[in-house]
């Protein structure tokens, strides 16, 4: 095949790409330029797509021996990634951004040009595995989880689709752990075998979310209130606040109890964040919209689980789809969940499909019920 290899810099994506070769692949490296500043330096292990990036990438490539180009993807990302950031902040929702990269732009921009030049397929150093499976109308390609637990990507390769997962691939799904890809990255004469991950939004190098966000959509003082309506503290803009946080919230008027306080709700249309106990985080329902899925009618299946967050653990639940919209019921309830994260449905280590959270309450005063999950009827 005519595989493109998307390569970072990082040593995932150049050991990805050496084993594609080693699969007998006809390689070509591609680096995708992210940022509008072509100055822009790495901080540490913050941010990426920097020059030295893309300079690592081209030594990658030569010492692979294959072909090497870097396609200026920064208005995409900007008219995408960043764009939904920040218009998902300001409506008072928590947007993870690696989800939209890889939807827009790793799994959208890259892979459709590539299949326009005559490219068969993309392959990344995403840790995620595709298992291949007879199914009644032919092979069927499944997302599952890495084997390495510790780095599985699948949460936020979970938005790619049905028709993409047909053109993408995975090497580094099956490896046991980033120590064996540094060694191997190391043994192939790897310069990047060292080179620290990155890690938080790339676009936010010094990890200054907030202050990100004020420089771009401005300050806006507004209230800090209690759930009674109480006023007890000031801040320059409810987009810089999220379900669950509880440092930085620069609250003056400190609770009755003496109890901590946590952001409960962003109200962009007043302005205003509501903040209050811990105990108020809980839910145990949770409605998602947009749904993306890429398995078959699971109505039969158990065990079916939900995961909230990219590492966090699966909870089990009933899962009803019906049209656009996934109702899950969780098993034990989840603290702190946020409109616009990512709930990703799984079945053991199968992705099942995922939709974008549109809210979560707690539906019942006990537990919900649910032991082992199941899914109850999905969208024709």
């Amino acid at each position: 095949m005519k595989v493109l290899a998307a390569l970072s810099g990082g040593v995932d994506s150049a050991v990805a790409a050496a084993r594609a070769v080693d699969a007998g692949h006809e390689v070509v490296g591609v680096h995708m330029a992210l940022s509008r500043s072509r100055a822009q330096h790495r901080n540490g292990s913050r941010g990426c797509c920097s020059i030295e990036d893309a300079s690592d990438a081209r030594r990658a490539a030569d010492v692979l021996g294959i072909p090497y180009y870097v396609w200026d993807l920064s208005e995409e990302f900007e008219e995408t990634v960043v764009a939904d950031f920040l218009s998902e902040y300001e409506a008072g929702r928590t947007p993870n951004p690696c989800v939209r990269c890889n939807e827009h732009i790793k799994f959208a921009a890259l892979l459709d040009r590539g299949l326009a030049l005559g490219f068969d397929a993309v392959c990344t150093g995403h840790y995620a595995r595709i298992v291949e499976r007879a199914g009644p109308a032919g092979t069927v390609r499944e997302l599952h989880r890495a084997v390495d637990l510790a780095k599985d990507q699948s949460y936020v390769l979970a938005v790619m689709g049905r028709a993409r997962l047909e053109r993408s691939i995975f090497p580094l799904g099956d490896v046991a752990s980033k120590d064996v890809v540094r060694a191997e990255a190391a043994a192939r004469g790897l310069s990047v075998s060292a080179k620290p991950d990155s890690y938080d939004i790339c676009f936010v190098a010094d990890g200054d979310t907030r202050g990100f966000l004020s420089a771009r959509l401005g300050e806006r003082p507004g209230e800090i209130v209690d759930t009674s309506g109480a006023v007890v503290g000031s801040h320059r803009g409810a987009y810089g606040f999220t379900v669950g946080q509880r440092k930085g919230l620069g609250i003056q008027v400190p609770a009755a109890d003496g109890a901590p306080r946590y952001v409960l709700e962003t109200d962009p249309a007043a302005n205003r964040v509501v903040v209050g106990p811990a105990a108020l985080l809980s839910v145990d329902e949770i409605v998602g919209g947009d749904v993306v899925w890429l398995g078959e009618d699971p109505s039969s299946l158990t065990d079916v689980t939900v995961q909230v967050r990219a590492h966090g653990e699966p909870v089990a639940a009933d899962v009803e789809l019906d049209g656009g919209a996934l109702l899950a019921r969780l098993a034990s309830p989840l603290r702190g969940i946020a409109a616009g994260q990512s709930i990703v449905v799984y079945h053991g280590s199968r992705v099942l499909g995922q939709a974008s959270i549109t809210s979560a309450r707690r539906a019942r005063s006990g537990g919900v019920g649910c032991s082992g999950g199941s899914l109850s009827r999905a969208p024709r």
